[in-house]
């Protein structure tokens, strides 16, 4: 590899919008962020399905015969 050419790699403070903060590497020293695994709704389990005009049900009633 070339020398010289890659970025140089620091110790990151990553702050989300819910308060949970953490470190990682990048080429940034701090990073602000809206959502993390903290406040995410797929990983709280508060996941919901939104049904937009009824295609959750339409799509069950055209497959429930099959």
């Amino acid at each position: 590899m070339k020398k010289d050419i890659h970025p140089k790699l620091v110790e990151c403070t990553v702050t989300c919008s819910c308060g949970n903060s953490f470190k990682n590497e990048s080429l940034k020293s701090e990073m602000r962020i809206d959502i993390c695994n903290e406040c995410h709704p797929f990983f709280t389990g508060s996941e919901r399905m939104v049904d937009t005009a009824g295609r959750i049900d339409k799509f069950k009633k055209r497959y429930a015969n099959n």
